[in-house]
């Protein structure tokens, strides 16, 4: 097994925690992108290439009769092998958007086609859901099972909001766990079902599901009520009979303590590498394991680790995503150091033999939870959004430079972003704020402080302002001075936009012929004058 870092190449600014990986026709590509869809990738799906050390990513289009699917955060995916004559797709469920908030759509994603340069084209389809229906959450797991020839998916677990009638402006952005039901659902007519077996008492999110025909394993996550992460396992069967299914669980006394962890398939076969996660809120789990999965149950194995350099055995946080059969692709933060330029540093971790090891091009992605959205344009689902693309355009793409994502080629949208940096100073965390104002019920407060052309913007409550103050600076067209660059009594307004007149150019009038005049001579008017007369 090796450990090589990466370079992010122009595109490191997109990968933060909260992504998710989807691998369809060989291609691995990146789901769940910082921000709303930008305008070089407005479907926010990224097809990431590794090699010689570099990690580029290459913006995917979708078909002209796609829906939208918004950037979402730490959602439930699940992948579906061809069945039936179905080609392979992926389901994705719930999950956190930029602006915080909880989705529950159920989207299904599948390969639209190939260009004649091998460009992959995707189909976004939004599939409803009739019956007992799951309700908006994140961090939950989905997981197909196939019994008596039949298939359904299985949905277990996450978090939500507190329900509306009991949030207050204390406890507005307040998370909790959903309540333990197993909901089954068939893929074909969209009919849902919940479930509530005694074993499952406690919610839990950000846990891992092993599936193999008709019982998936839950593995570990977090439980808000009790703030621990107990080594739970448990097995639960599905009987797809013929009316109403027919569910049991079993608890398992070979779990683990572990949420948040990475998984990576090494092979056709039901086997698996588990690696990273948290085993509490402030130690990592820096072992690895291997999962077989056969007839008899579930087995783990200890899995000789990496040799972890510095930067990942001292950092607090860490997430990632599989990269395929035995490679992961890991994330660190850089933690505030002011002379590293990205926010992490990527490594490639692979679990392969050094025999079988070779240099291949990759697809890499991440998963878990959100840090900040700044530099993030929230667009409306009508503007600046398409789905297909002309044919010109995919015969002149490639694989060379030209169709990788550069962040220098987005235009400035810091002072038009949903989440906004806030200054060194900051101590509001965008995932974990509390609205400490009336106008933070959907956003927190920020004013922006302008020092030159630059400029950025700062949390109300960094400068201590009221929120009466608040408002009344929020009206008109001001420019204000934090403490650090001056403080807030020196303002100045901001210069009046000087907006040229369109100037008019007068339609052409088309040429009008005048009527044929006939040329007579005075002898001739004559006659005719007296002819008429």
């Amino acid at each position: 097994m090796t450990l090589q870092p990466l370079t992010a190449v122009n595109c490191a600014g997109l990968i933060q925690p909260g992504f998710s990986l989807l691998q369809l026709d060989g291609e691995v590509l990146l789901f769940g992108q910082k921000g709303w869809p930008k305008r070089s990738c407005p479907t926010g799906v990224f097809g990431v290439r590794i090699k010689s050390g570099e990690m580029k990513l290459r913006a995917i289009s979708f078909s002209n009769d796609s829906c939208y699917l918004p950037p979402l955060r730490c959602p439930a995916v699940c992948r579906l092998d061809p069945y039936d004559g179905l080609p392979e797709s992926y389901l994705i469920h719930g999950g956190r958007t930029p602006n915080n908030e909880i989705s529950s759509s159920l989207y299904l994603l599948t390969m639209d086609s190939r260009g004649c340069n091998r460009k992959l084209t995707l189909c976004c389809k939004e599939k409803e859901l009739v019956g007992e229906v799951p309700g908006a959450r994140y961090g939950h797991t989905m997981s197909i099972v196939q019994s008596h020839g039949k298939t359904a998916c299985v949905l277990f677990g996450g978090r939500s909001y507190m329900p509306a009638g009991e949030r207050t402006t204390e406890s507005w952005n307040s998370v909790v766990d959903c309540p333990p039901q197993v909901f089954l659902f068939d893929l074909e007519f969209g009919c849902s079902s919940a479930h509530t077996l005694p074993e499952l008492s406690d919610g839990q999110s950000f846990h891992l599901a092993f599936a193999r025909e008709d019982c998936v394993y839950f593995l570990g996550g977090h439980s808000l009520t009790s703030d621990s992460r107990l080594p739970r396992l448990f097995r639960l069967r599905v009987e797809l009979l013929q009316g109403s299914p027919l569910l049991s669980c079993e608890t398992l006394e070979t779990g683990i303590s572990i949420s948040s962890a990475i998984i990576s398939r090494t092979g056709p076969t039901p086997r698996y590498i588990i690696l990273g996660g948290y085993q509490s809120n402030s130690q990592k789990r820096m072992e690895c394991s291997t999962v077989i999965l056969n007839e008899k149950g579930i087995h783990f194995e200890p899995l000789e680790a990496p040799k972890w350099i510095p930067d990942i055995i001292h950092s607090r946080t860490w997430f990632g995503g599989s990269a395929g059969e035995g490679s992961i692709l890991l994330a660190v933060p850089t933690e505030g150091r002011p002379s590293q330029a990205d926010m992490h540093y990527f490594y490639q971790v692979s679990f392969q033999a050094e025999g079988d090891a070779k240099e291949k091009e990759v697809t890499q992605g991440c998963s878990q939870e959100s840090t900040e959205f700044d530099d993030s344009t929230p667009l409306e689902d009508s503007e600046e959004l398409y789905f297909g693309r002309e044919p010109h355009e995919l015969e002149d793409s490639s694989d060379g430079e030209g169709g990788n994502y550069n962040e220098e080629d987005e235009e400035d949208e810091s002072q038009t972003g949903y989440w906004i940096k806030c200054c060194l100073g900051c101590q509001v965390d965008p995932n974990t704020w509390e609205p400490y104002y009336s106008t933070e019920l959907h956003r927190p407060a920020m004013i922006f402080c302008s020092r030159g052309e630059e400029g950025h913007w700062v949390h109300a409550q960094c400068m201590e302002l009221s929120e009466t103050l608040l408002l009344r600076l929020s009206q008109g067209s001001k420019r204000y001075f934090c403490h650090d660059h001056g403080g807030l009594p020196y303002q100045e307004m901001t210069p009046p936009r000087q907006v040229m007149s369109p100037k008019r150019i007068p339609m052409k009038v088309k040429d009008r012929k005048t009527p044929p005049t006939i040329k007579m001579s005075p002898a001739k008017k004559s006659f005719f004058r007296r002819l008429f007369d």
